[in-house]
């Protein structure tokens, strides 16, 4: 039986190589891919072409290591790692495990040398080791057990080949690199010793002791180099020196046996190719994901089936009257159709029409264009009027109309004085509905679905300042984008609708499109905002910015940049000596100055304090007071926000340009900034907001019996909670006991765990273990519904809300503890805070039906969380409001074991309704 092999791979090496060695990559959502593919490539190739037993992929550990010790400055002419690297960087390790390789970051060392150590472990059991690297300095390591290789030059050395590339033998390697030094690492060598005059100095003496040794005999100016390089040269051997005896036991409690090859986790590999773009290994990742050895959760929905392909396109362009009237007679003959426009801008509120796309059925389409170029085409029909014979089949809602997003298509027709009626499906909204985790553009859809490629619409108009309007496009080429965007809208939604189950259509038929009616409608009418106050607003904080940076100033004894990362470290870590031990590192070994670090020091000094408050204020400005007036509508004097439905997997609302869900209301700036959101003369604004509405979902959940009494009997809920803990009356509970309580049931909602409990109350963590096992003594529902949620999730792949929405979870079975750990924490939460989306939804639809009945004048202008914002005729008010809390208790009455709650207040501006 021959011996095992086992194969290493340095991470950190290939890293950087793949990063630099490919450029232009990126997944659909932007984020770049360059060296995640780089690295993954060459994993793959090793993979299938090395023959191993054993593997492991090694990368550096943040921070600083022993050699900083011996050395301050090792690698401090590094430059900081590339924006575009870091994020790959977070995420390799993860689809590095999921290959079926352990990956170990050990800290204190670098990858190198946990590297040599297992290699060197291995050569004692006598395994043969072969080690993927791009690094000089693992040549070291050389010799009849190890075995260097690099995949990206296709590059092997063993003791011989080590000698023909570097002029020395593998032992002689680290005197070598000691005497040429390393620019890169910042290592020190011998001035002006190059690779040759290093090689022909150990080739007569033997080794770098011995180089030392006879210095005297070395003439000329490199002699008088070398002399004045001697007392650097230990230190020099001892940085490039590979150790050999790292401390593994806690990554690999069995040793070199904890590095068995492993199968790849194809399913959970899908998912993450699905988002990074990597199509071709997606199909191979679905191929495999049923034939594993190592069974895996199912943490996406069923392998898709493309839709059957159309054997020939009949795109058109319709160009003249004759073609015009025969497709507006197929229109009264037709009872669906998808539909697409072509605009001039992807604001919704101005986009005037280029063109119009209508398909009719798979690979049948038609393209009107309507203001193209005029010097790129000889022929266009003219809009005023095609669009009014168009009209009475766009608002016809016996004629249904599918599409992708088509609610920015419904503005660009209310743009030109259309009301587009008979929305009956939406490709975007029927993908969140059956696979909300992954995306939901059009091009990922088809390439999901169809199994066919499109021409993304930067192919078509190019990117950036060379990007040229849509209506410059050649008219041929414009043609068939938009014909196949109808087209692919129509197959798609077709084919996606067959794959839901019947809840899931439920959701999407009497939930998902008719919420997407509610937010064109809101979006529509916009918000009325008091530009004065917000430029005096902005004057005070100004002011209060002003005076912040005095006081920093003060406490730091010189002015400097509060905005510099740089000045920052220097101020508190040199001059000021704040200790360093614990905080987080930058990618470049300092100590990172974020926000979560900040925190940490403001409990303790109170110069971090003063930058978080100048940070939040400078925020609050820069983001609302300074920019909500310039967002204001010349059209309408409103600002008009988006909302964006098929983003969260839970099926929370997204608010943008601007965003109106992000305004701190925890301190009195935050909500100053609400009060210039205002009624126009002769309104108000009403706010409807529910009250604990995911606790009172957990109590349904769970069915845990204290706190469903407690909801029942209307209790303060919190109060109820101290009183159990703390095992008092509830009369008897304080301030702080509530407090506490408070933080204890919100908290467990997003499974906070007992570090996380006590650094949110401010205790030490056993006290903080104690509360949660009282707590969970007192609501044992909670705990068995926590229990259990997560062994279903495991289980199946995925988590539920009442309505049925899936919430999946790929790491739900990760390898990755900490990964595990967050998908489990999202396994008890998601189906809570994704009901309570669900409820919101159902509410949203009542009230704007309800007030289409019996308030029109009343619209809809915010759904902000768990807050609905109206803005009310004054004389209505009182109606109004005492609707509002029974439509918005209704949209759970059918489904909850508790009652749902909602406050209601009414005011001048957003602020004076709470």
């Amino acid at each position: 039986m021959s011996a095992p092999t086992l194969l290493l791979v340095d991470g950190s090496s290939y890293l950087y190589r793949a990063f630099y060695a490919m450029t232009h990559l990126s997944a659909p959502d932007g984020t770049p891919t360059n060296a995640v593919y780089g690295v993954l490539n060459m994993l793959r190739r090793a993979r299938s072409e090395i023959a191993h037993d054993h593997c492991a992929c090694v990368f550096d550990a943040k921070g600083s290591n022993f050699r900083h010790r011996l050395y301050p400055d090792y690698k401090a002419t590094r430059p900081p790692m590339p924006d575009d690297l870091r994020p790959q960087a977070q995420m390799l390790p993860e689809l590095v495990r999921l290959l079926g390789w352990t990956v170990l970051q050990t800290p204190d060392v670098e990858a190198d040398d946990v590297i040599a150590t297992l290699a060197t472990q291995a050569q004692q059991r006598g395994w043969h080791t072969i080690i993927s690297t791009g690094d000089k300095d693992m040549a070291q390591l050389v010799n009849p057990h190890i075995t260097l290789v690099n995949t990206m030059s296709d590059e092997t050395l063993d003791r011989n080949g080590v000698y023909a590339k570097f002029g020395v033998y593998p032992e002689q390697i680290a005197d070598y690199l000691s005497l040429v030094g390393d620019k890169v690492d910042n290592v020190p060598g011998v001035e002006k010793c190059g690779p040759k005059t290093a090689a022909k100095w150990l080739a007569q003496y033997g080794s770098l002791d011995q180089i030392i040794a006879h210095a005297d005999a070395f003439g000329g100016k490199i002699g008088e180099h070398l002399r004045g390089a001697l007392a650097h040269l230990p230190l020099a051997k001892q940085l490039v020196r590979l150790k050999t005896d790292v401390d593994l036991h806690a990554e690999l409690p069995e040793g070199l046996d904890s590095l068995r090859r492993r199968d790849a986790d194809w399913t959970a590999l899908a998912t993450h190719f699905e988002r990074l773009g990597f199509k071709s290994w997606l199909k191979e990742a679905r191929e495999h994901g049923q034939g594993t050895d190592t069974p895996a959760a199912p943490s996406a929905p069923p392998t898709p089936v493309p839709a059957q392909p159309v054997a020939h396109l009949h795109y058109r362009t319709i160009t003249n009257e004759h073609d015009f009237q025969a497709l507006l007679q197929r229109l009264a003959n037709s009872t669906r159709i998808g539909l697409d426009t072509e605009t001039d801008s992807l604001d919704a509120m101005r986009a005037r029409l280029v063109g119009i796309s209508i398909a009719f059925a798979a690979g049948d389409a038609a393209y009107i264009p309507l203001a193209h170029n005029p010097a790129l085409t000889e022929h266009q029909l003219d809009a005023d009027t095609v669009l009014p014979a168009l009209k009475p089949h766009l608002e016809n809602p016996q004629l249904h109309k599918i599409g992708q997003n088509l609610k920015y298509d419904r503005h660009v027709f209310a743009n030109h004085g259309i009301g587009l009626q008979g929305i009956a499906g939406d490709a975007m909204l029927a993908s969140y509905i059956v696979e909300s985790h992954l995306g939901h553009g059009l091009d990922e859809l088809a390439q999901r679905w169809l199994g066919l490629p499109t021409v993304s619409y930067e192919d078509l108009c190019g990117k950036g300042a060379k990007q040229i309007p849509f209506a410059d496009v050649p008219l041929p080429q414009a043609s068939d984008y938009a014909c196949q965007d109808a087209d692919f809208a129509l197959r798609i939604e077709t084919h996606l609708r067959a794959q839901m189950d019947a809840a899931q259509q439920h959701m999407y038929e009497n939930m998902e499109l008719p919420v997407a009616e509610v937010l064109f409608a809101m979006e529509r009418a916009g918000v009325h905002i008091d530009t004065r106050e917000l430029a005096a607003q902005s004057r005070d904080l100004g002011r209060e910015l002003l005076d912040l940076e005095q006081k920093a100033y003060a406490l730091a004894g010189q002015p400097f940049n509060l905005n510099s990362p740089k000045q920052l470290q220097e101020i508190l870590f040199r001059q000021m000596g704040i200790p360093t031990k614990g905080l987080k590192k930058t990618a470049s070994g300092g100590v990172s100055t974020n926000e979560a670090v900040l925190e940490q020091l403001a409990l303790d000094y109170p110069l971090p304090k003063l930058i978080l408050q100048h940070r939040s204020v400078a925020k609050l400005k820069s983001t609302y007071t300074d920019k909500l007036p310039e967002m204001v509508s010349p059209h309408t004097g409103r600002v008009h926000t988006t909302y964006a439905q098929a983003v969260a997997i839970t099926g929370r609302l997204a608010s943008s340009n601007p965003n109106l869900q992000n305004i701190p209301v925890r301190t009195e700036a935050g909500r100053r900034v609400r009060r210039a959101f205002t009624a126009p003369a002769g309104f108000i604004m009403v706010s409807a907001d529910y009250s604990q509405i995911e606790l009172r979902i957990m109590a349904h959940l769970s069915g845990d019996a204290t706190l469903l009494e407690a909801f029942r009997k209307g209790e303060d809920i919190h109060r109820r909670t101290a009183a159990e803990v703390f095992g008092i009356a509830p009369e008897q509970v304080g301030t702080e006991q509530r407090r506490y309580a408070k933080t204890i049931n919100f908290g467990l909602i997003y499974g906070m765990g007992q570090y996380g409990l006590a650094k949110a109350l401010g205790i030490d963590n056993l006290s903080a273990k104690n509360f949660i096992e009282r707590y969970f003594a007192r609501y044992t529902g909670v705990a068995d519904y926590m229990r259990r949620t997560k062994e279903q999730a495991a289980e199946q792949g995925y988590v539920q809300t009442l309505f049925g929405r899936r919430l999946y979870l790929p790491d739900i079975r990760s390898r990755n503890a900490v990964a595990r750990a967050a998908a489990e924490r999202a396994a008890i939460n998601a189906p809570m805070q994704g009901t309570a989306s669900d409820l919101m939804k159902r509410a949203m639809i009542a009230v704007h039906r309800w007030l289409g009945e019996h308030s029109p004048a009343s619209l809809t202008v915010m759904q902000v969380h768990d807050e609905l914002v109206l803005q009310v005729p004054e004389a209505e008010q009182e109606r109004v409001c005492a609707e509002l809390p029974h439509l918005m208790a209704q949209a759970g009455a059918d489904v909850l074991d508790v009652p749902l709650t909602a406050q209601v207040g009414a005011g001048a501006d957003w602020e004076a309704a709470h």
